[in-house]
């Protein structure tokens, strides 16, 4: 356990880690019978039969679903870009110095972070167009979730920034840089460093969000699905195949996560070991 989980958690002692090892058994075995009574239940209604399956050999319907794939990780794209970019303008309107910038940012921040996504994939459906902004379907579904997901990075943004040491900033003014100097050329890396597992991890919750692609009929991966399941009649089978995409496509993302977390805690010694404000300094040595 690394020293920061020290601070929240005790180690468990020898009673706990016994008592760990047992519940994690009985929910293996728990989530192992779950499996087996589902697909025995399949079995039973011919749903594991092997002509319920072999449509999904074909190259035919592989291509229509990654395809759909595709648009999927597109949307997932462009909302993710826009969304981190606006986050971060939103984020350092929080931190700004100006009273009205930061209770507009607050505000934005506040409000579509209660409002649900599918909320404002109605407006631009149906409310916008009435007022002669009718986006095409690609962007009736990236602006609303723009929209949504750039009030949660912004969050992301303004709590790495505000968990970064007060140091630093103090540094960097101690060398002779204005404060937006400070912010661009010290903060920002070292917090985005920081939180770099967690923006990707918010990307996960993103990439789900773009099945909601089938409100506004866009070819994302779950609204192919049902045309291909309407299509073929075997609606099991199809969003299994689905389901099974998604779940590589979000374990992958979760993996690069945990990879880029393992990154950073190993700059983030070396960096200990160099001294707190050794990049501060060295920036300002170069200026």
């Amino acid at each position: 356990m690394s020293s920061n989980q020290q601070i929240l958690f005790d180690v468990p002692g020898p009673r706990a880690q016994r008592r760990i090892r047992i519940a994690t058994v009985l929910g293996a075995l728990a989530v192992l019978g779950g499996l087996a009574w589902a697909v025995h239940r399949f079995a039973s209604y011919g749903e594991l039969a092997a002509d319920r399956w072999q449509p999904f050999t074909t190259w035919p319907i592989w291509r229509y679903l990654l395809d759909a794939l595709w648009n999927t990780l597109l949307a997932a794209a462009a909302t993710a870009v826009l969304s981190s970019v606006l986050g971060l303008l939103l984020a350092l309107g929080r931190l700004s110095a100006h009273r009205p910038v930061r209770w507009l940012a607050g505000a934005y921040v506040e409000v579509f972070r209660t409002v649900p996504a599918l909320l404002l994939i109605y407006v631009t459906l149906f409310a916008l167009p009435r007022y002669g902004l009718n986006f095409p379907l690609f962007w009736k579904l990236v602006v609303p979730l723009v929209i949504s997901n750039s009030a949660a990075f912004a969050e992301i943004f303004r709590a790495g920034i505000k968990a970064l040491d007060r140091g630093q900033t103090e540094a960097g003014l101690a060398i002779g840089l204005r404060r937006g100097q400070v912010m661009r050329l010290v903060v920002l890396p070292q917090a985005l460093l920081q939180l770099t597992p967690s923006l990707v991890s918010q990307l996960v919750g993103l990439l789900k969000d773009t099945s909601l692609g089938f409100v506004v009929s866009y070819t994302e991966l779950l609204y192919s699905g049902q045309v291909l399941a309407s299509y073929t009649n075997l609606l099991i089978q199809t969003f299994l195949v689905v389901a099974l995409i998604y779940l590589v496509v979000n374990a992958s993302l979760s993996k690069f996560a945990r990879v880029l977390q393992a990154c950073n805690g190993r700059f983030t010694a070396r960096g200990r070991s160099a001294g707190p404000d050794a990049t501060v300094l060295t920036r300002g040595g170069n200026r």
